[in-house]
């Protein structure tokens, strides 16, 4: 593979608009857009550059359209169909069936990498992904399954897209909370009611009853262990999931010290912080001077008893970060977190790092809804759906299609019913039915697959519009990557099944004239399902089976 990515067709139809315009004698004053047109009966791509050169050459967008079209039809040749002018200068392209064929043998020719950026491709960046982070008290719950689910797909694109990307579980196993755990396991295994403000879900029993001697254990060991019990049980339902981390980082390491009697992570952040000239002591406390980087006021970082805020330790852990070599640090954070933004931009600029380096994603919350009930969460009293229950309920990958398929940033409701439901009204299951279809498809055909096209063949424009579909596969990624969204993949993929379903429904495949071309057309759509899927952490099956009316009451994927 290339250090480059590959020019696609997509790509090398927008240079030949450039070099049109250029032609022209005029340079647009921003990038011409080239898009597909929502009816197809605009074209195939419609581009705005005539527009954007209307002024430099002080003429009308429909007068400079017209000339704009006479030298894309020159620079493309045989490849354009016809230009049309519409509205108030758009330009809409009709391409050539030969120019989809050709379209289609480069998706085939990439194969793996299609839509894939080289690793070695400039841009790339080292980046640190840190997501669910929940405090180890509990079992990972609904909320956190998001998180998860969400970090896990961001990782992936941006891995995809060549970056170097490192999976990371910050465990907050220092303060208060982890002493109350302790308190919680220790009430527990005396048969006790735990202390208030303690936990209470049954898992606190589970605990107890997993540690001999923790009735009168000493506190702070009884403590540690149950924080280690709860994060192999924490790891353990996460790779049920599909999620592993490179590194689970000990908040608690931020404040040993090391063997050498060196500083602490904490003191040497503090110290870095001290060098900037960004920390001051007042009262006898430890201030950090965010307010030079917008905060509202000055935070502390030491109280004047010597005990360290949890402030201070996220500074530690992001300096950690920087001296680890990371370029780009992405916190997935829980909605609860929102209100914490600015301080942490703030210390994090003081430590000196650069605006865009860190970046703080807030998950808004999900409920469980079923019929017209909604679940209730609260770990301190029991009261939650984990996420070892909802994958029992719906599955591994109902579970993550759902909780990816709205913007992370906007609350959602995650129908129970129907995303157990086998039918196309579920579109996970309706996007792995398309791709299964593919394959009975595939396993029947006696065709070569084949993307050339015979000499004065017609396609069908639903083959057309299915070529044009898996196009638009890179730019969906790059733009979902960029955008921190994986829930434009989720909707692409809907989109491209869709389309195939479509094409299955006007193009009959085996036992056609133009089985060869059709079966590529449905090879290549299968690849990119299931390359689209496995960006989701969601399987790609070669068969299952629906609900159907019939009598027999299923409907395999054929």
């Amino acid at each position: 593979m290339s250090d480059a990515p590959a020019s696609t067709p997509v790509d090398d139809l927008r240079a030949a608009v450039l070099r049109a315009a250029a032609a022209l004698g005029a340079t647009p004053k921003s990038e011409p857009t080239l898009e597909r047109p929502k009816q197809a009966s605009h074209g195939d791509y419609a581009t705005n550059a005539a527009m954007l050169l209307a002024g430099a050459l002080k003429s009308s967008p429909r007068d400079v359209a017209t000339r704009l079209a006479e030298a894309i039809a020159t620079e493309l040749g045989d490849d354009l169909t016809k230009a049309e002018i519409a509205g108030p200068g758009f330009l809409n392209l009709f391409m050539s069936d030969a120019w989809h064929a050709r379209a289609l043998t480069d998706v085939l020719a990439a194969g793996d990498d299609f839509g894939r950026v080289p690793a070695a491709a400039p841009g790339r960046q080292k980046v640190n992904v840190e997501f669910v982070s929940a405090n180890p008290t509990g079992p990972v719950h609904v909320g956190g399954s998001r998180n998860a689910a969400y970090g896990d797909a961001l990782a992936r694109m941006l891995s995809f897209l060549g970056h170097d990307v490192h999976r990371e579980y910050y465990v907050n196993d220092f303060g208060s909370q982890i002493v109350k755990l302790g308190e919680s396991v220790q009430a527990r295994a005396r048969g006790e009611e735990v202390p208030e403000g303690g936990y209470q879900g049954a898992y606190v029993q589970e605990i107890a009853d997993a540690l001999p001697g923790a009735a009168d254990g000493d506190l702070v060991a009884v403590s540690q262990q149950a924080v280690d019990l709860m994060v192999d049980r924490v790891r353990t339902s996460l790779a049920a999931f599909g999620v592993e981390f490179d590194t689970w980082f000990s908040e608690k390491s931020l404040h040993d010290v090391p063997a050498d009697d060196g500083p602490s992570k904490v003191q040497h952040a503090f110290d870095v912080l001290a060098e900037q000239g960004r920390s001051y002591r007042h009262d006898g406390a430890l201030w950090l001077r965010t307010t030079e980087f917008g905060d509202d006021k000055d935070r502390v970082l030491e109280r004047s008893t010597g005990d360290h805020t949890y402030f201070a330790s996220d500074i530690a852990y992001h300096q950690d970060k920087r001296e680890r070599g990371f370029t780009l640090l992405l916190d997935v954070w829980g909605a609860d977190h929102h209100g914490y933004m600015t301080r942490m931009h703030s210390a994090y600029e003081a430590l000196g790092g650069g605006k865009d380096e860190l970046e703080l994603l807030i998950m808004q919350f999900v409920h469980l809804v079923s019929g017209t009930e909604r679940a209730s969460m609260s770990k301190r009293a029991g009261e939650f759906v984990t996420l070892d229950e909802l994958v029992a309920e719906i599955g591994v990958d109902a579970a993550r299609w759902f909780l990816l398929a709205r913007s992370h940033d906007t609350t959602m409701d995650l129908d129970l019913d129907l995303a157990k439901s086998q039918s196309a009204d579920n579109p996970v299951f309706y996007v792995q039915y398309a791709h299964a279809r593919i394959a009975s498809i595939l396993a029947r055909s006696e065709a070569t697959p084949d993307p050339d096209i015979a000499d004065g063949a017609t396609l069908h424009p639903s083959e057309r519009a299915l070529i044009q579909s898996l196009l638009t596969f890179g730019p969906v990624v790059a733009d979902a990557a960029d955008r921190r969204a994986p829930h434009r993949v989720v909707a692409f993929a809907l989109e491209l099944a869709q389309t195939f379903t479509a094409f299955y429904r006007d193009c009959l495949i085996v036992g056609d004239p133009a089985e060869s071309f059709r079966a590529a057309l449905a090879g290549a759509t299968q690849h990119v399902l299931a390359t689209s899927l496995d960006l989701l952490g969601i399987s790609a099956p070669q068969e299952m089976y629906r609900d159907a009316s019939a009598a027999d009451g299923a409907e395999p994927a054929a």
